[in-house]
């Protein structure tokens, strides 16, 4: 019979599939799973009304873009502190699941008073302005979330087999709740998008559940300190901001996030310039977006399914992390000879498929060296205000040495990118640091 069940196709392409291309052991099948599918949940949601944000700022008017970046800015940096005294007093398996339902009762919210409004006739461009400044929190919050949680129930080197995998959940849900948008929008109108949205959201705290359930099964003897803990992580509600800026190591993460957010606003100002020349039509617009979007995503899922945990294995975490900035030197460097649509939009795939596939689940590998209330707070805190008040230095600077041009800004942003790849290194050689403490004190 066992001899059956081995010869088994389905078996053997099963054992191929999960144990062979992924890397998946047996007990981590069901927790991979749902990690996947609450990512899937998560991205899904969001880009299922991130268009809505889109069109609020053509609404809003594109001379007050800057603004609602730095409005962006002042109320994720305000947010810092009151998940950080959440976190305190409360324990990781009951605030989990209610984050996402506060955001999926914003959603509806939302659509209440957007649906009034349409219904009405009345005008919303300052609750459109509203929804931009939110909805932009709302995506960093949740997915910061999502990854402090990944890195509380895995270990190091599951992280390193698995967080490509997940993370190609993220890419399915996004490509798929694009989609979606684009098929009924113009049928339901952008309003009603909005309970697809919550939806999705409570089916992510269902995968929440889940995933509660296989932590508290995997450490029954002792479930102190894992995400099944009745215990808070304690600690003061700004210790997110002391850790970031008191250590080396969250320091070269934050160094990390404002390099890369100065280029990624540099190609995308580029991008609007060129494209606002040589593509006059907005429906050919449209499709040159979505042709970079598309590409991006293939790209990116076939690194995060297949590639990433190889190089991670193969080469370290720093090797994986510094792939992102070497591109960014090659990419800048042939904008700064040739600055044409083309190459922007071949630099911007490659850098952003880069960053989906290699950086994001490479980055987030970083914090499983950390202590748990390090894992929610000080990421929050790096994902949120260090991430949009980035938006805001890179979108100035930017402007501000417009006149330069593409070539000129191109060959400026060049040094950034040599510092960002050597900070890279250096944190991949901190994390082997911090990993062999851990070890060497039992920690697995």
């Amino acid at each position: 019979m066992a001899r059956t069940m081995a010869g088994n196709p389905i078996t053997k392409f099963r054992t191929f599939l999960f144990d062979g291309v992924l890397s998946l052991e047996r007990h981590e099948y069901v927790a991979v799973a749902w990690s996947f599918a609450y990512f899937f949940c998560v991205l899904s949601s969001y880009y299922v009304i991130r268009p809505v944000r889109e069109m609020m700022a053509v609404v809003s008017g594109p001379e007050t873009i800057p603004f609602l970046f730095m409005g962006t800015f002042v109320i994720s940096l305000a947010t810092v502190p009151v998940f950080g005294w959440i976190a305190s007093r409360y324990p990781r398996r009951v605030f989990l699941p209610w984050i996402y339902l506060f955001f999926a009762s914003n959603v509806l919210l939302f659509w209440a008073v957007f649906s009034f409004a349409v219904d009405q006739g009345k005008d919303y461009v300052w609750l459109g302005r509203i929804f931009f400044v939110w909805i932009s929190v709302f995506n960093l919050f949740v997915v910061s979330v999502f990854w402090s949680f990944m890195a509380d129930i895995y270990t190091r080197e599951q992280g390193r087999r698995l967080f490509g995998v997940i993370t190609a959940g993220g890419s399915i849900g996004a490509l798929l709740g694009g989609a979606a948008t684009s098929l009924l929008v113009t049928s339901i109108g952008f309003q009603n998008l909005f309970p697809i949205s919550a939806a999705l959201l409570l089916l992510a705290v269902f995968c929440i559940a889940k995933l509660r359930r296989w932590v508290a099964a995997e450490h029954d003897d002792d479930d102190a300190d894992t995400a099944a803990s009745n215990k808070p992580l304690g600690g003061n509600p700004f210790s997110g901001i002391t850790h970031a800026f008191s250590s080396k190591y969250f320091g070269g993460i934050v160094i990390s996030h404002v390099i890369a957010s100065l280029l990624g606003t540099a190609l995308y100002m580029f991008t609007a310039k060129l494209v606002e020349v040589e593509i006059p039509n907005p429906d050919e617009q449209t499709q040159f977006f979505s042709n970079i979007n598309n590409a991006t995503n293939a790209l990116a899922l076939i690194g995060q399914l297949l590639i990433v945990k190889h190089v991670v294995k193969r080469f370290g975490i720093g090797v994986s992390l510094s792939l992102l900035p070497v591109a960014s030197i090659a990419g800048f460097a042939l904008l700064a000879v040739d600055p044409v649509l083309g190459v922007v939009a071949i630099v911007t795939v490659v850098r952003r498929a880069l960053g989906f596939g290699f950086g994001k689940p490479t980055s987030d590998m970083l914090y499983s060296v950390v202590t748990p209330e390090q894992k929610y707070k000080t990421k929050n805190f790096i994902d949120m205000a260090v991430y949009r008040g980035s938006d805001v230095i890179g979108t100035w600077s930017v402007k501000l040495m417009w006149g330069l041009g593409i070539s000129g800004i191109s060959i400026a942003m060049l040094p950034f990118a040599v510092v960002w790849t050597m900070v890279t290194l250096w944190l991949g050689r901190d994390y082997r640091r911090r990993a062999k403490l851990l070890r060497s004190s039992g920690v697995t």
